[in-house]
């Protein structure tokens, strides 16, 4: 059973940084697509970026290329989400992402993936950005 779970949100002004984390465990093959999804209430779940652990290149939504950056530590299992010049749009729960295989990270990339093309979800975490 794969689970996953986030740590690293919380409280920081406009134009600061935070590192999410996310813990992985319990995935059957190497060959996964992780990613980073946001949501804010009465608004759809985002991608926000993503990875594939063989390698590849990230995906990163618009609004957040060349402030995030996504990464992994496979020895740690962990997933880590870098935000810098952090903005007050960014304020969302965060939440760590993943599904086997390709599909997930592909789809992304080709801007054509949903919430449901990710099996699995951790809990979430908070991000909030003040003015």
């Amino acid at each position: 059973q794969v689970q996953l779970q986030e740590s690293g949100g919380g409280s920081v002004q406009a134009g600061g940084s935070l590192r999410l984390s996310c813990a992985a465990s319990g995935f059957a093959s190497s060959s996964n697509s992780l990613a980073w999804f946001r949501q804010t209430p009465g608004k759809e779940r985002e991608g926000v970026a993503a990875i594939h652990t063989g390698g590849g290149i990230p995906y990163y939504a618009d609004s957040v290329k060349g402030r995030f950056t996504i990464s992994q530590d496979n020895a740690q299992n962990t997933l880590y989400l870098q935000m810098d010049s952090l903005k007050p749009e960014d304020t969302a729960m965060y939440y760590c992402a993943a599904t086997g295989g390709v599909s997930g990270w592909l789809l992304l990339l080709q801007h054509r993936a949903t919430p449901a093309d990710f099996r699995y979800w951790g809990q979430g975490t908070q991000v909030t950005v003040s003015s």
